[in-house]
């Protein structure tokens, strides 16, 4: 275990103090994943339970009170479904962006050898182009990661509440 964190130490050393913020958007996106996909399993189905049987207590569903109330539940339930989901989009959308954060600083590292040694050290500018590469690979990578669980999550959030509308009747 101790050989394993050395290497994962090293890796994030070559790619720099950005591939460190990227590590912590990851963290902080997949934990949301998590947690959405938890309330989907476990909580989701007590929240409609709940307001279905509110709804269906109801002695009348017809009048446009009714109707409001209904919305109403509607929508409170939606915004609990959804709940994270812009925020997880938005940390999807950031993890190639910093990647070319990470590329940039890596080149500035590269041209700051290139300006000290006259150009002629490649294996200084070689630790440069490490650090503008690895952030890049680590920024895609955990994009797409958040692009098929954000996909998966919000897929079934959809679903949800579309199930949560259809069993909120009005016809008695």
């Amino acid at each position: 275990m101790g050989g394993l964190m050395e290497v994962l130490l090293a890796f994030m050393d070559k790619g720099g103090d950005v591939l460190w913020l990227i590590a912590v958007l990851l963290f902080v996106m997949w934990a949301l994943i998590f947690e959405r996909v938890w309330y989907l399993q476990f909580g989701w189905k007590k929240d409609v339970a709940e307001v279905i049987a509110r709804w269906e207590s109801r002695s009348e569903r017809k009048s446009w009170e009714a109707h409001q109330i209904r919305a109403m539940l509607i929508s409170r339930t939606r915004m609990q479904i959804n709940k994270f989901l812009p925020l997880i989009k938005t940390l999807v959308a950031l993890c190639p962006l910093l990647g070319l954060l990470g590329t940039v600083t890596g080149m500035i590292e590269v041209f700051n050898i290139m300006a000290v040694t006259g150009g002629g050290d490649a294996k200084s500018m070689a630790g440069g182009v490490q650090q503008a590469t690895i952030p890049t690979m680590a920024g895609m990578v955990a994009a797409l990661s958040g692009v098929f669980a954000n996909t998966y999550v919000t897929r079934i959030a959809q679903r949800e509440s579309q199930f949560l509308h259809d069993n909120l009747t009005t016809d008695h």
